[in-house]
């Protein structure tokens, strides 16, 4: 069963950046692509961007620009840099082995959260 850890949330004002960590325990890391996701209260999870196996970044469009996702297979982590921060990136952040941008598995991690103070 993969496990997800996230962290490095935290409490930012706007304009700052915070860089997220995602541990994932999978034996194929290096294979898999992976999603970080996010929940606003009251809102749906959303995809947010993902990294394929081979390195590719891919982003939502309300985080072009601003966020970069990376990846490194040796310490089976994915990051995520975000950089000029709003309000409305307050969420709880997760990640997940992401197929076509859609989560491949029902189980989460605790996630991580993130507050943007305007």
């Amino acid at each position: 069963q993969v496990q997800f850890v996230e962290s490095g949330g935290g409490l930012v004002q706007a304009g700052g950046s915070l860089r997220l960590s995602c541990v994932a325990s999978v034996a194929t890391f290096s294979f898999i692509g992976i999603g970080w996701y996010r929940q606003a209260p009251g809102q749906q999870r959303e995809w947010v961007a993902g990294i394929s196996p081979g390195g590719r970044a891919d982003y939502a469009d309300f985080v072009k620009g601003r966020f970069t996702i990376s990846r490194d297979n040796a310490k089976n982590t994915v990051y995520l840099q975000m950089n000029t921060l709003k309000p409305d990136d307050t969420a709880v952040y997760y990640c997940n082995v992401q197929i076509a941008r859609r989560p491949l598995y029902d189980s989460w991690g605790q996630g991580t959260q993130v507050t943007v103070s305007s």
